[in-house]
């Protein structure tokens, strides 16, 4: 939505013929006031209009009144064919229909006539592709609770002009989102227009798609692209137009910009003042704005947040160009070829999986705890175990029904130093599940909560956290914190009580300088503890004794739509791990978010079900195997994982 913005005077001749060029491209009736006052706004605001040259012109007034918001419900409904309707705007060279199929209508099949990108908003549809029918589909997402979660899918296929279409719904109907590119002459006519032209002209000079024709995509699976502060984009460019699917963060504002492309804005989710001119109107979800090339505007975003669909005509090189560093930056970590394997399906093998955590990788093997909880997360040391993962995928509980372990690590000899989460100790345990010792169970005389995850440093030190998430009513610990065990045995305390409203994940840099700590949960009515730590990764110096200080925001965890809607800051950020390049791999609700050593967003592996936790394993180490529930999951990368292993 917010374009590279350009700060320099113009000269009065360069404005005069930019605006003149405006005059004339713009769809619809002469409007001298509102291009006066955009006149006087980009001088007011030192902005540089652009042309783009030889863009054809249909001659089609738009349905959309320009730089004035309107809801598409307002829109006349057109139908299509039997059980099918759809509401269609159009502006000089895109046309967006919003269609709903009644359960099992078809659409007939058809020669098409533009390049046609089709999204399914919700439920399912048979589309015909290459000659067959190929089922896509859309799933929302779905609240984790103690046994179940699902991360969204909104499928879509680009077809090109000349292309055989049809579509048939699914048993409970469907919604599609098609953009179109040149405009439909027939969705014209069926829409009421008049005095058409036989054809419609495309654009002279076709971009480059980055999508391939007659492929099913999931559309989260496009990487996410910062295309400005506070906003970032997966976007989808064809040959003559583009859609940028963008989220906007909450409270951020967008000034005053121009380019020469024409937008279509339709608001998906949230709330935004859109600035159009020298004014502001307020967008809703299914509200819809036009804006002309160069045409002064800019957007307020409200608490929750806004997701929204830029459509651009033609399409930005300026974006194709961030979306391209942006995805060659993601590459360099994930390459191109990986994609995501179900390594293990706990419901289908034996002895079992339900919630997987704390993966580490330890002499050839992945060793993680397979915890027990009911829905509304009631754990059971009785029905939970330790497990012993081989590569191949074959895995044997190591104990079984003594302890509800959570994170674990390689530790001295061998062993493993391990989260006994129910049973409020940390322990070495034997990679036979023999515990070794007892490290800590109490902090001040007082039992510890519920250790949860945990690393070691260099000397032998444990840093763990405990973020009291156990059974227990009453808890021992004034609240929730992070610790420090010495090599000496002192165990110190090195975040205030409460300090973060949940601290979960936990890492050390691989030069053991800086300590990082997640924030699962925050500001939520339902969660007990409030805090200023809200959805970020936090990092910390780390002094000659372990104890931190300079403790400062690294990067901040995105988060999903349900969460903002509630105004919430809960990422459920869980396990991470980190590459020896400092690259970090953070477990959230909205997939595994992947940071540089800077703090900058790279970009997110997506999965089906959110992910618990990670960490890096192989002879190379360079496969990040993710656990999810009752699965585990991996993935190739580019980058060698870093653990410490102490000696």
């Amino acid at each position: 939505m917010k374009p590279l913005l350009t700060h320099r005077a113009i000269g009065h001749g360069v404005l005069a013929a930019a605006l003149l060029f405006l005059a004339q491209c713009t769809s619809g009736p002469a409007t001298t006031d509102w291009q006066q006052k955009n006149q006087d706004l980009i001088k007011q605001y030192n902005l540089t209009p652009r042309e783009l040259s030889d863009l054809p012109k249909s001659g089609i007034e738009s349905n959309l009144e320009q730089g004035k918001v309107t809801g598409i419900d307002h829109l006349d409904s057109t139908t299509l064919a039997p059980g099918v309707s759809a509401r269609i705007f159009w502006g000089s060279g895109t046309m967006v229909s919003v269609i709903k199929l009644a359960p099992n209508a078809k659409i007939p099949e058809e020669v098409l006539p533009a390049d046609r990108f089709a999204y399914v908003m919700d439920g399912s549809v048979d589309q015909l592709i290459d000659g067959k029918m190929v089922n896509m589909l859309s799933r929302k997402r779905e609240a984790p609770d103690g046994t179940h979660s699902a991360t969204p899918r909104t499928d879509f296929v680009y077809l090109e002009k000349g292309s055989k279409n049809a579509v048939t719904a699914g048993a409970a109907g469907a919604k599609l989102l098609e953009v179109y590119s040149p405009l439909r002459l027939d969705y014209l006519k069926k829409a009421g227009v008049t005095k058409l032209l036989d054809t419609i002209a495309d654009v002279k000079n076709p971009a480059q798609p980055n999508v391939v024709p007659n492929k099913v995509y999931d559309l989260y699976e496009v990487q996410l692209t910062e295309i400005a502060k506070g906003a970032h984009t997966r976007l989808i460019s064809g040959k003559n137009t583009q859609m940028s699917f963008i989220s906007m963060d909450p409270g951020t504002t967008f000034e005053r910009h121009i380019h020469p492309e024409e937008q279509m804005m339709l608001l998906l989710r949230g709330a935004c003042n859109e600035i159009l001119l020298d004014g502001e109107q307020a967008m809703k979800p299914n509200d819809v704005v036009r804006i002309p090339y160069n045409m002064v505007h800019g957007a307020k975003i409200s608490d929750l947040g806004a997701d929204a669909l830029d459509i651009f005509w033609p399409a930005r090189s300026d974006y194709s160009d961030k979306a391209k560093a942006g995805l060659e930056a993601y590459h360099a970590i994930i390459p191109e070829t990986s994609k995501v394997e179900v390594l293990v399906d706990g419901t289908k093998t034996k002895p079992g999986l339900t919630f997987s955590e704390g993966p580490k990788w330890m002499n050839g093997k992945v060793y993680l705890s397979n915890m027990y909880f009911d829905k509304d997360f009631n754990g059971s040391p009785a029905k939970s175990s330790t497990v012993e993962l081989d590569p191949s995928g074959s895995y044997k509980y190591i104990t079984a029904g003594k302890m509800q372990t959570n994170g674990l690590y390689p530790y001295k000899n061998g062993n493993l130093v391990v989260c006994d989460m129910m049973g409020h100790r940390v322990v070495e345990m034997t990679t036979k599940g023999e515990v070794v010792k007892v490290l800590i169970d109490k902090y001040d005389g007082k039992s510890i909560d519920g250790p949860n995850d945990i690393i070691t440093d260099a000397k032998g030190g444990i840093y763990f956290t405990d973020p009291q998430f156990t059974m227990d009513k009453v808890k021992y610990q004034p609240g929730r914190a992070v610790y420090y065990l010495s090599p000496e045995g002192k165990l110190t305390r090195i975040t205030k009580p409460n300090e973060f409203a949940m601290p979960n994940g936990i890492l050390l840099s691989p030069d053991g300088k800086t300590l990082f700590i997640n924030n699962c949960y925050d500001k939520e009515s339902w969660y007990p503890v409030k805090s200023d730590k809200d959805n970020f990764l936090w990092a910390y110096d780390v002094a000659a004794d372990g104890t931190i200080s300079n403790g400062r925001k690294f990067c901040e965890v995105m988060l999903v739509d349900k969460v903002l809607d509630r105004k919430g800051k809960s990422s459920s950020a869980d396990g991470m791990a980190i590459d020896k390049n400092g690259n970090i791999y953070i477990c959230t609700y909205y997939g595994i978010q992947i940071f540089n050593n800077k703090g900058a967003f790279v970009g997110m592996v997506n999965l089906p079900s959110f992910p618990v936790s990670c960490c890096f394993g192989d002879k190379d180490m360079k496969t990040l195997y993710i656990v999810s529930y009752n699965k585990v999951y991996k993935i190739r990368t580019n980058q060698v994982g870093y653990v410490n292993y102490l000696k």
